[in-house]
C-alpha cells in the first residue's frame, strides 16, 4: 500500500517540513519533500508520548 503523506500544518512554504503518514498501528514520519528517503516509523502510543514530551515546557528526563 502506498502511503498518503500529509504535510504538517505548522510548516511554512519550502522543503523543510515534516510529513506524516498513518497506518493501522503505525505512524511514518519524514522531513524531506521526498518521503521515500529517510523515514521514521513508530507505534501510535510512542508517537503520542513523543508529542506529549515535545509539548512540555521543560527538559525531558531519561527513563
Amino acid at each position: 500500500m502506498t502511503p498518503y503523506w500529509q504535510k504538517s500544518s505548522y510548516c511554512s512554504e519550502g522543503e523543510a517540513c515534516v510529513h506524516i503518514s498513518t497506518g493501522p498501528a503505525t505512524i511514518h514520519m519524514t522531513e524531506s519533500a521526498d518521503p521515500t528517503q529517510a523515514t521514521l516509523t513508530t507505534t501510535l502510543s510512542s508517537f503520542r508520548a513523543l508529542l506529549h514530551v515535545l509539548k512540555l515546557d521543560k527538559e525531558p528526563t531519561r527513563v
